[in-house]
């Protein structure tokens, strides 16, 4: 019988990637407590990722400096990019682990759906609907290129489902929470599953 992933190796991550718009610096690990500091120079987006390493329990050290003059959008995109390769780097052959999960966020009015699999097929459905455009130095767009550059980094197969809301902080925040709980399910190790969860035998 093969030995859980978990108990031979730590699941555990560091990326650092510079381009001429930013530089990005993650240390991860996905068997955390929900520890970290994270500073992109984006308050609001520092709130969501927070949102995103507590309710995941994985600690997370992320520092981003990007060219914030210009827009925010090298900075969010980029930094999905790098947390892909980190969840990427960290998850490794993905061997032994539960795959498939599904939560739930509620935030007051707003509740978001969140369905993953830690596949490596990237895919991203998302069906959040904001009535404003931005949040301080956050446009609300954004929030779609940062899945985006997540899923498709890490890879994995992301559907976030918007079922109810009218606050744009509570239902772009419901989506870092319900991806959060999800995670925090899917990346359990199962000691019934030997290598992959899949009928092909690699994820």
């Amino acid at each position: 019988m093969a030995t859980p992933e978990k108990l031979t190796k730590e699941r555990k991550a560091r990326i650092e990637r510079k381009t001429n718009e930013t530089s990005i610096t993650c240390s991860l690990n996905i068997d955390g407590t929900g520890q970290g500091v994270i500073v992109t120079g984006i308050p609001f987006f520092d709130h969501m990722l927070s949102a995103l390493k507590k309710h995941s329990f994985i600690d997370l050290e992320l520092s981003a400096s990007g060219d914030l003059e210009v827009d925010a959008h090298h900075t969010v995109e980029d930094v999905g990019i790098v947390l892909g390769m980190a969840f990427k780097e960290a998850l490794s052959s993905r061997n032994n682990i539960t795959r498939y999960a599904d939560a739930k966020a509620v935030l007051d009015e707003a509740c978001i759906e969140c369905a993953l699999d830690l596949c490596t097929r990237p895919y991203l459905y998302y069906d959040l609907k904001f009535n404003q455009e931005r949040i301080n130095n956050f446009g609300l767009e954004l929030g779609l290129e940062f899945w985006k550059a997540f899923a498709f980094n890490a890879p994995f197969t992301l559907h976030l489902r918007q079922i109810s809301g009218q606050n744009a902080h509570h239902i772009i925040e419901s989506s870092f929470k319900a991806f959060a709980l999800a995670f925090d399910k899917a990346k359990q190790i199962d000691p019934r599953i030997q290598g992959s969860r899949s009928t092909k035998g690699t994820l």
